[in-house]
């Protein structure tokens, strides 16, 4: 996960969540089905009752703290929670819809590392094998990065989506960012070719192997090593082994197209306007090119479906056991300045420690639009968030956040 996800995540766990506000939407219980609120159950209807008001209050939380809607939906034994709180859009005020698709980010390196570990049961993929193997040429120093390293973000290349001076405008310019808005940035075809190529004409960050950090060129590069071993593209080979045969079928990868299929809420990115704390715009940003992201963040979800792949993971229908081992075999996770978060990452799975125990994700982010997909084996938790505001207000967002997962897996806040 990126470095101010996992330090505000992490931070979430060491402050209150702020008193709960008003807002449109309402929790509600899928097909009346059970609530627990606790990790071990058998509260009773009086206790269950009670522990959907907790969640409820969590996730209002989270627009209390600035975001436009938040959505969640935790699976156990009991059955199936879903809330919705806030608006899908700004201009027409309509409450968010729980079903609705959403962009998955991040999450979708799960998808990418499951399909890669599955190649390397099948003999087709080493990993332990470098990338100059699959990929010849193509990575400066691709003999000493391995797909393994490349899986737990310790190839050391550089990320040219997140950092200054990579594909994108500074985001801490604010006519840059609205100059390239203006001049359709936001729909621009971005290949995963020029994503590696403005990476690997950086210098690394520190030599392969030697530590941690997260940059979306790893499963980019993962993406191209699918589609040289399989002959197929990362989507095509995602789809055919994991969405077809889970029936997930709100979920799908956009390619170049720009929207979102079916119920959506609206993403929104938040311009300076002028040197007032009021002077800020909020722009739509629904319409989106997340070809740049490719298997490292371009997937299209809803609730129901991340969790059901979640359940699927964990319970191991998609991986035999030894290469589940390998997919939660963790490094730690930094907060920038190597400082411990509590996180660690293993290939395509980061590990959190929560006050009642472990739970494995992942989360994600893109412009307007944040996610979590966590679960503690018996327990399974997606969100999907529209946020809004300067980046002190969504890292307060992304507290309220973590807030909200404390509250679902241990019914604490």
């Amino acid at each position: 996960m990126a470095r101010r996800a996992a330090a505000a995540l992490a931070a979430g766990l060491c402050l209150a969540l702020a008193a709960p506000v008003a807002s449109a939407g309402a929790a509600e219980r899928d097909g009346g089905q059970g609530v627990d609120g606790q990790p071990d159950g058998g509260q009773g209807v009086g206790g269950q009752r009670e522990a959907a008001d907790r969640r409820a209050a969590a996730l209002r939380a989270v627009t209390g703290a600035g975001a436009v809607s938040a959505i969640a939906e935790i699976r156990d034994r009991n059955g199936v929670w879903r809330g919705g709180t806030g608006v899908s859009d700004l201009a027409t005020g309509a409450p968010v819809r729980t079903d609705g698709r959403f962009r998955a980010g991040s999450i979708t390196k799960v998808f990418t590392a499951t399909t890669v570990l599955q190649l390397v049961g099948e003999g087709r993929i080493g990993l332990d094998d470098p990338v100059e193997r699959y990929l010849p040429g193509l990575v400066p120093n691709g003999a000493n990065i391995t797909v393994r390293r490349l899986l737990n973000h310790s190839s050391g290349l550089w990320d040219a989506t997140n950092e200054k001076g990579g594909i994108f405008p500074d985001r801490t310019d604010p006519a840059a960012v609205r100059n390239w808005l203006d001049q359709g940035g936001l729909t621009r075809t971005i290949t995963p070719a020029q994503v590696v190529a403005a990476s690997v004409a950086h210098a690394p960050d520190f030599p392969p192997g030697t530590r941690y950090k997260y940059s979306n060129v790893n499963y980019v590069l993962l993406g191209m090593v699918i589609e040289r071993v399989t002959g197929h593209g990362y989507a095509q080979e995602v789809t055919a082994r994991i969405l077809r045969p889970l029936g997930l079928n709100g979920t799908y990868f956009p390619g170049t197209a720009t929207d979102i299929r079916g119920p959506h809420a609206h993403g929104y990115l938040t311009l300076t306007e002028g040197p007032g704390p009021e002077d800020h715009s909020d722009r739509d940003v629904t319409v989106l090119s997340v070809s740049w992201a490719s298997a490292a963040g371009a997937l299209i979800s809803t609730l129901d479906d991340l969790n059901r792949f979640e359940q699927a993971l964990t319970g191991g229908r998609l991986l035999p056991p030894q290469l589940m081992k390998e997919m939660t075999t963790t490094i730690p996770v930094g907060d920038g300045g190597d400082q411990p978060t509590g996180l660690g990452y293993g290939l395509g799975l980061a590990r959190w420690q929560l006050s009642c125990g472990v739970i494995w994700g992942h989360d994600g982010g893109l412009p307007g639009y944040s996610s979590q997909l966590w679960n503690s084996g018996t327990r399974q938790v997606a969100m999907s968030v529209t946020t809004r505001g300067d980046d002190t207000r969504i890292e307060a967002q992304l507290v309220a956040e973590a807030g909200f997962l404390e509250q679902a897996f241990c019914g604490t806040r």
